[in-house]
C-alpha cells in the first residue's frame, strides 16, 4: 500500500529515470529526422499557424528545447513547450494549449488517437528502432499456417516500419490484415508517418471496415473480428491491454521490438475481466458516486458525464463530479463519504489499476452495468466511452418507469456481501422529476417534514469533523516575526534551551 501521507524525501532523490530512445542522438541532423521537423514546418508554414504548442511526454522533454529552436529557426512561429500536461500524455492537452491562445498543437511520442474537437492538429509518434526482419520471422514462427487470418495492431511509434513488414508478409499469408492509422479529428488532424499502409489494401467493395481506436481495418464478408488472431507490434502496456480487453474473443499474439521476442500472449485477460466484474459488483453496492474528470480534450466527454449523472440518480444513487488533475491515491483519500468512483478517461487510461486506492474506481461502461438493468454482461467490454452515448454501436437506453410500478421496490442480492440491496430510487420521483436535494418534502396537504441533504447527514456523524473555527474566541493579535530558516533547523533553534546539549553545527 502508497503511504498516503507523507513522502519518503530519500525515495525522491533515487528513484530512476527512464531515458528514451531519442535521447541517444545528440547530432541536430539526427534530431531533425527523429522529431520530422521539415515535415512539421511544412504543416506550419502553410497553415500560416503564428502560435504553435508543441506537446511533449515527459521522457522527451530533454530535447524539447532543441526542437523548439529548430522550428522557430524554420517558421515564424512562435512555439510554446507544453511539458507537465493536465491528464494522461495519450492526449492532446488542449486546455493548456489555449491557455497561451495557440493555434494548433504538435503532439509528439505516443498517443491514443482519442478525438478532439477544438484546434488543428499534429502528430508526431517519431521512429522507435525496430528489426523488421526479426519482426516477421517471429510472425512466421507464431503463425506456422499461411491461411492464417490475422490483423496486425502496432504501437503508433512503430508505423514508420510496417509498410516494410508487410511487403515481408502479404505474399505468404493472403488472409493478414494490416491495420491504418487513422484520425477522427473535426477540426483536421494529420499524421506524419513516412511509411504507412496503403488504403487501397484496407477497403474492398465486398469487405466490412471497422475504425476504432484511431485504427482502421477491413475483415471479409461473412466473417466477425472473432474470426481472427491479433498480432501486437510493442511493449506490454496500456495500448495492448486496451486492445485485449475490447477483443477478448480474439487470441492475441505479440512481438517485442526491444527485446526482439515473439510470444502468445496468457490468459491473463481473463483473470482482469473478473477483476473488472468485481468492481461492477461493487458499484452496485455504492450509494454514493464521484465522477472523475480525466479528460478536457476528448470528443463528448461532457456529454457522457450529464449521461452519467442521469442513469446514477436514476439507479437512486449520489454523484458528486471531481476535477482534480491526474489522479492518485492521497487526492482521492480526501473523500471517505464517496462509496466508488467512476473515470472519463481516454480508453487507454480508463483502466485505471485501482488495487491500491482505498476506494474502486470503474469505467462509464462498468457504471452502466451497475445501474441499468437493461444492460446485461456478455463478455462484451466497452473502453470507449462514445460507443456508450446514443448512437454509439454500443449504447443502451436507461428503462422507462413504469406507472403502475410507483412505490415498488426491486431487491438483489449482493455477491460481495450477501446481503439483500435495495433500489431506493420510485418511479413516482423520476415521472414528477422531483428531486432528492430539497430540504422541504410536502408529505400531503397540511404537514410538511423536513428532509436532511445525505451529504450533511454523512459529515455529521463522522467522529472527526475538522478543526474547531471557535470563532469569537481567539484573541486578536497583530503580525510577529516567525522563525527564520529550514524545517529542520530554524535559527533561533535551541536558543535558551537547557536541555540541549549540543549547538547546532553548520555545514
Amino acid at each position: 500500500m502508497t503511504d498516503v501521507f507523507s513522502s519518503s524525501s530519500e525515495a525522491v532523490l533515487q528513484r530512476p529515470v527512464s531515458v528514451s530512445f531519442l535521447r541517444t542522438d545528440s547530432h541536430a541532423g539526427n534530431l531533425v529526422q527523429l522529431y520530422q521537423i521539415a515535415e512539421t514546418c511544412h504543416f506550419i508554414t502553410n497553415n500560416q499557424f503564428k502560435k504553435v504548442a508543441l506537446q511533449f511526454p515527459d521522457e522527451f522533454l530533454p530535447d524539447a528545447v532543441r526542437v523548439s529552436v529548430e522550428i522557430e529557426k524554420e517558421t515564424n512561429a512562435k512555439t510554446f513547450i507544453l511539458g507537465d500536461t493536465s491528464y494522461g500524455s495519450c492526449c492532446v492537452d488542449e486546455v493548456a494549449a489555449e491557455h497561451v491562445r495557440a493555434d494548433c498543437i504538435v503532439h509528439y511520442g505516443p498517443s491514443c488517437l482519442s478525438p478532439c474537437r477544438r484546434l488543428p492538429l499534429l502528430y508526431v509518434f517519431g521512429k522507435r528502432p525496430i528489426d523488421v526482419q526479426q519482426c516477421a520471422a517471429a510472425f512466421k514462427e507464431l503463425y506456422p499456417d499461411c491461411q492464417s487470418h490475422v490483423i496486425i495492431l502496432y504501437d503508433v511509434t512503430y508505423s514508420h516500419a510496417i509498410g516494410d513488414l508487410r511487403t515481408l508478409l502479404c505474399e505468404i499469408y493472403p488472409n493478414v490484415v494490416v491495420s491504418l492509422l487513422k484520425t477522427d479529428h473535426s477540426c483536421g488532424a494529420k499524421l506524419v508517418q513516412d511509411s504507412c499502409v496503403d488504403s487501397d489494401h484496407i477497403e474492398s467493395q465486398d469487405d466490412r471496415v471497422i475504425f476504432k481506436f484511431g485504427r482502421q481495418f477491413s475483415v471479409k464478408a461473412g466473417q466477425s473480428v472473432d474470426n481472427y488472431s491479433m498480432f501486437y507490434i510493442g511493449q506490454e502496456g496500456l495500448t495492448l491491454t486496451n486492445f485485449m480487453m475490447t477483443w477478448n474473443h480474439c487470441a492475441f499474439s505479440s512481438f517485442n521490438p526491444e527485446t526482439h521476442t515473439g510470444r502468445v500472449e496468457s490468459v491473463k485477460i481473463n483473470k482482469a475481466l473478473m477483476k473488472r466484474y468485481y468492481a461492477i459488483e461493487r458499484a452496485k453496492d455504492a450509494s454514493v458516486v464521484g465522477i472523475l474528470v480525466g479528460t478536457l480534450g476528448v470528443a463528448n466527454y461532457l456529454t457522457i458525464i450529464e449521461q452519467l449523472k442521469d442513469i446514477i440518480h436514476k439507479a437512486g444513487k449520489k454523484s458528486y463530479m471531481f476535477a482534480m488533475g491526474k489522479i492518485n491515491v492521497p487526492k482521492l483519500a480526501n473523500f471517505l463519504e464517496i462509496d466508488i468512483y467512476v473515470l472519463v478517461a481516454c480508453p487507454e487510461n480508463s483502466l485505471l489499476d485501482s488495487s491500491e486506492f482505498y476506494k474502486p474506481v470503474v469505467t462509464p461502461f462498468e457504471m452502466e452495468l451497475a445501474c441499468n438493468k437493461h444492460r446485461e454482461w456478455t463478455g462484451e467490454y466497452v473502453t470507449d466511452f462514445r460507443d456508450l452515448l446514443p448512437g454509439g454501436s454500443s449504447h443502451v437506453g436507461f428503462p422507462e418507469p413504469d406507472q403502475s410500478a410507483i412505490g415498488e421496490e426491486t431487491t438483489d442480492v449482493s455477491l460481495i456481501t450477501g446481503a439483500l440491496r435495495t433500489c431506493s430510487t420510485t418511479s413516482s420521483e423520476i415521472i414528477n422529476g422531483t428531486s432528492e436535494s430539497s430540504s422541504l418534502v410536502p408529505r400531503n396537504q397540511t404537514l410538511t417534514v423536513a428532509n436532511t441533504n445525505t451529504a450533511a447527514s454523512f459529515l455529521s456523524g463522522r467522529s472527526w469533523q475538522g478543526l474547531e473555527p471557535k470563532l469569537g474566541q481567539t484573541p486578536v493579535v497583530k503580525a510577529v516575526a516567525g522563525r527564520r530558516g529550514i524545517a529542520i533547523a530554524y535559527e533561533e533553534e535551541g536558543v535558551g534551551n537547557k536541555d540541549a546539549s549540543t549547538p547546532l553545527q553548520k555545514s
